[in-house]
């Protein structure tokens, strides 16, 4: 079946929204037909996923926005889609079944606000307007009676940028929020979702007159070798030409340009922290500005490679293919603006090549052959670490690396808090906000450890077998 090629039904239901988008976008028919979407993906009258098919299509109009660029007044890449928000339980402390209506009433003393009371079996309440969510209730219950309800969004969000508001749906924060997606795929509702600018990459690539006005670049992730793999990655790239872009080039021969500058300027001073992930910079711009001296001023690998193309071809459009939300944001950053011009992730890639029928596993198989070996495993983490090691060592630098490669945003946290008191035993901070690196990204079509051994694989499959010979065809 269709979504076998994803992890969840959320992500399929995200893709046939997308699809059905870019299909009447290809035949220019979008604003006539964009009213009936949400009926062609739900027909009839038996709903299939809410109380009623009236309901379905209401929150399928929503994606529809979304999938069409989404509220332009929100700054933030991601959006909560309100309607579709309301099937979790109340978030915050509750009483269980297990409460025993005991004599003791440990709950009841630790409550310094007088929330709790009891009925005339004993068993406690919790009063809802009086309760701060503090959870010194639940540490003192010998029963374990009262657990902490918290939504999936709010526990796949490590940077507490998520909220319940008056409605009962949840907030963001942009003040905190990374954009990393992690609420995005942890949804069970698919009620966060990222904001989607397919259109705009269609627009580029009919514009481009089949690359005669200008060519249309594709940049893809080291990711990708651990995707699409009900068929081979040289199919994918094959599949890309077909689409209409004039050429695909490697994210990872950009992670060659960066760890060969990254291991000179981190040896000039001493300290570094990486700055290939946007979500972990964006990290350290929200919660710890006073570090921001510390980060690389390398662009990312997208960026770099985007900013070579763009010297060597003025017209050229550039669009990153990846699996990272963070990305989008990091697109309409004033620094790498001028360089790329749109991004969109896998499970956009997929959508893409269903709305115009692209069977990949029919197509044969194109080479993507520009990168090494250390620039490809920047996909997991740990490769950026790996990466600087070799370019300090072929570049001659004599610099004791010691680095400390954070898989995860909590991770991130723990060094960064070290760093600034001053008990980091590191001199280079590989930051990655998502678990296991790019792999692990909200864009990906799947998630697991497989994909690792996907990523190294493929970097074992390079050509080039130094940073040095990768960079060296850009000369």
């Amino acid at each position: 079946m269709e979504f076998r090629k994803f992890d969840t039904k959320v992500q399929y239901l995200k893709y046939k929204v997308l699809r059905e988008v870019a299909k009447e976008a290809w035949e220019d028919t979008l604003l006539e037909n964009v009213m009936s979407i949400p009926q062609t993906i739900v027909p009839g009258k038996t709903p299939t996923m809410r109380c009623c098919v009236y309901k379905e299509r209401a929150i399928l109009g929503e994606r529809v926005k979304i999938a069409m660029g989404g509220d332009k007044n929100n700054p933030n890449v991601i959006e909560v889609i309100d309607i579709a928000c309301d099937e979790c339980p109340a978030a915050g402390y509750e009483v269980t079944d297990s409460c025993r209506g005991c004599l003791a009433h440990r709950c009841e003393e630790a409550c310094k606000r007088g929330a709790i009371s009891f009925d005339h079996n004993h068993v406690a309440h919790i009063d809802k307007t009086k309760c701060v969510e503090c959870g010194q209730c639940a540490k003192v219950c010998p029963y374990f009676a009262i657990v902490n309800r918290k939504r999936p969004c709010q526990i796949a969000c490590k940077v507490k940028a998520i909220s319940i508001n008056e409605d009962n749906a949840a907030a963001i924060d942009n003040s905190k929020c990374i954009q990393c997606g992690a609420c995005v795929y942890q949804c069970p509702f698919g009620a966060i979702s990222d904001k989607s600018y397919i259109l705009n990459v269609i627009d580029l690539i009919k514009k481009s007159k089949q690359n005669t006005e200008y060519k249309v670049y594709a940049i893809v992730a080291p990711s990708i070798s651990s995707q699409f793999t009900y068929g081979k990655l040289g199919q994918v790239i094959k599949g890309l030409k077909e689409l209409g872009f004039f050429t695909v080039v490697e994210a990872a021969l950009g992670a060659d340009m960066v760890a060969q500058a990254e291991s000179k300027e981190l040896s000039e001073k001493g300290f570094l922290t990486s700055s290939c992930c946007p979500a972990f910079v964006q990290y350290i711009k929200n919660s710890f500005p006073d570090l921001l001296p510390f980060v690389s001023h390398n662009l990312s690998p997208m960026a770099t490679l985007a900013k070579y193309l763009k010297t060597t071809d003025e017209k050229a459009k550039v669009v990153f293919i990846g699996p990272c939300t963070a990305k989008k944001a990091e697109a309409r950053l004033d620094t790498v603006k001028p360089y790329i011009d749109e991004v969109i992730t896998f499970e956009e890639l997929q959508a893409l090549f269903d709305s115009k029928d692209i069977n990949i596993t029919t197509l044969e198989e194109d080479v993507l052959d520009n990168a090494s070996y250390f620039g490809r495993i920047f996909a997991r983490s740990g490769g950026l670490s790996d990466a600087v090691l070799e370019g300090l060592k072929e570049q001659n630098i004599d610099f004791d690396l010691k680095a400390c490669a954070c898989d995860g945003i909590e991770a991130c946290h723990i060094a960064l808090l070290k760093k600034r008191k001053n008990v980091l035993d590191a001199n280079f901070i590989e930051g990655m906000a998502c678990v296991g690196g790019c792999i692990g990204g909200a864009g990906c079509l799947t998630h697991g450890e497989k994909n690792k051994a996907g990523v190294d694989k493929y970097g074992k499959e390079a050509l080039e077998k130094t940073i040095s010979d990768a960079v060296s065809i850009l000369k």
